[in-house]
């Protein structure tokens, strides 16, 4: 009777230690990122029309949450990747070209008021983009169809860094 009160007690800690997530594991369902980004409008910076949310930063790779109402900076990042699902809304995306009258607003991040001879791509619900690093882009949404997107910014590792 012993062993088998062991053996039932191993069992159910086995079967807890498995249904914990591992270090590095999340999970957002739709619901929960349609909740985090609908509280994001009323804290919208009435300048930029914009308001990000970084939800977690692990490693190289940041999690964000954003909406946006209106015309964005155009945006450079020397060292970090962007992929963006859009959730809602719509914009439209330009990307490539050059910057116009670029400033620095951070080490290796640029903004400027727009990009001459970039592509257009216009976002819908469920797209998913990838901006890489060094790579112009620019959106811009309008307050009628607020575009609400989940970011993922991954930096690039130097060699030495990568395993």
């Amino acid at each position: 009777m012993k062993y088998l009160a062991a053996a039932a007690l191993l069992c159910g800690s086995m079967a807890l230690a498995q249904s914990a997530d591992p270090p590095g594991f999340h999970y957002w369902s739709h619901d929960d990122l349609q909740t985090m980004t609908s509280g994001l409008a009323p804290q919208m910076d009435p300048q930029t029309k914009l308001k990000s949310q970084s939800i977690v930063t692990q490693e190289n790779h940041r999690f964000l949450i954003s909406h946006r109402e209106g015309g964005g900076e155009a945006e450079f990042h020397e060292t970090e990747e962007d992929i963006v699902y859009v959730q809602s809304g719509h914009a439209t995306l330009i990307y490539g070209g050059k910057m116009v009258d670029s400033k620095t607003t951070a080490p290796g991040e640029l903004r400027g008021p727009g990009i001459e001879g970039g592509e257009k791509k216009l976002l819908s619900p469920g797209d998913v983009v990838v901006v890489p690093a060094r790579i112009p882009h620019q959106f811009i949404a309008d307050a009628k169809d607020p575009l609400n997107y989940f970011v993922v910014k991954v930096t690039e590792q130097k060699s030495s860094e990568k395993k």
